[in-house]
């Protein structure tokens, strides 16, 4: 099977790694895939890096002299490359695609990996419920969306949350002991950790709330500690110290410690005692998410996104309800309580279709039987 994963996204986001990394499983299991996206972009860039091979277009073009342009250098890809499936993970020229299907006749799926729900329109409807032979959500709001507002026939739609890479995102015992012992960490203290970039959507102020409410609710949670896995974004970590010293938390390093960027993510995870997934919105994808829960670490979850589909509502709280947060971190005080978590988490990974595997499979179903209907 030959496939063409459109990525025309200019950074590095969920929806880009959801993208490439399909198309990464499906050339290692033997169907060529190339990555198409913008130009200059860093998941050209991480497409490139793992060997596929990549063509850049200006998809996101709105001139009209332009657009024309565009689609004579899609006809010419589609012509050269002879895809059997082209999946669209961005919105932008998905109807030039789904033109160009009709002169060429490849399986057409749009992947909805954004957290904004589509409108409800005229073109819209057209082009889920006739022109895509597939649309898959990466999430079950999404899908609920698609269904019972855009009406897109249940043969057609599809729900995959993505996967992770089991086999580096594992329990490590050697790692947790190397990065405890790197961060001043002894057996006493209970180490929270948020994983991703340092921006306002990911909550790591309101984290940093909580953390001092908990400590008010309880005094053993004295013991609690907040790594905060990202390096400086939207945010600064001048700006983390500020808020720490705010909430009476003390000096950067102290109680709250930023880790700057990590060569090995995997190794701070299994550092952990508790993930905690603070975001305020997207999470359409939940990476980090997927990634703490496959090393055996118990996660905590605000309610936004696919993190319905992964926590249940006992170990979550409302985007932002930095109070419910709190209480949440002195329930993980509690070791048989993070035990319990810990296990339903490796084991909703590991056993509930959310390994790479899992992924590929999940998407394999969904094209296999488009290509049978295109002989």
């Amino acid at each position: 099977m030959r496939t063409i994963q459109v990525v025309n996204v200019r950074w590095y986001n969920a929806t880009a790694w959801y993208g490439v990394t399909l198309a990464h499983c499906l050339q290692k299991a033997g169907h060529e895939s190339l990555v198409a996206g913008l130009e200059g972009t860093p998941p050209l860039a991480k497409a490139r890096e793992l060997g596929l091979p990549t063509i850049a277009l200006p998809f996101n073009t709105a001139s009209p002299a332009k657009l024309v342009s565009l689609w004579h250098s899609m006809d010419k890809l589609v012509h050269d490359f002879q895809p059997d499936i082209v999946n669209c993970h961005r919105g932008e020229a998905f109807i030039l695609w789904a033109l160009l299907q009709k002169k060429h006749g490849f399986g057409l799926v749009r992947t909805r990996g954004d957290r904004r729900l589509p409108k409800n329109g005229l073109v819209n409807r057209w082009l889920h419920c006739s022109a895509a032979d597939a649309v898959i959500a990466t999430n079950s709001l999404m899908t609920r969306h698609f269904s019972e507002v855009l009406h897109v026939p249940g043969a057609r739609l599809h729900t995959i949350l993505g996967g992770v890479d089991t086999a580096r995102f594992q329990k490590d015992g050697a790692a947790r002991r190397e990065v405890r012992r790197q961060y001043g960490y002894d057996d006493s203290h209970i180490v929270m950790g948020l994983l991703g970039r340092m921006d306002e959507v990911k909550g790591i102020k309101e984290t940093i709330t909580a953390l001092a409410l908990a400590r008010k609710l309880s005094p053993e949670a004295h013991r609690l500690r907040f790594l905060v896995i990202g390096f400086d974004s939207e945010f600064t970590t001048a700006e983390v110290a500020r808020w720490t010293e705010e909430q009476g938390l003390g000096a950067l390093g102290e109680i709250v410690t930023v880790t700057g960027k990590v060569p090995s993510p995997e190794a701070v995870i299994n550092a952990l005692d508790l993930g905690v997934l603070a975001s305020l919105g997207s999470e359409a994808i939940a990476r980090a998410a997927l990634e703490i829960m496959s090393c055996g670490v118990p996660l905590i979850s605000s309610t936004t996104g696919v993190m319905p589909d992964l926590i249940p509502a006992e170990y979550s709280f409302e985007p932002g309800d930095t109070q419910t947060m709190a209480e949440r971190m002195v329930q993980a005080l509690d070791a048989n309580w993070r035990e319990k978590l810990a296990g339903y988490c490796f084991q909703r990974v590991h056993e509930g279709g959310l390994r790479f595997e899992d992924f590929l499979a999940s998407t394999l179903a969904v094209y296999e039987p488009i290509l049978a209907d295109k002989k």
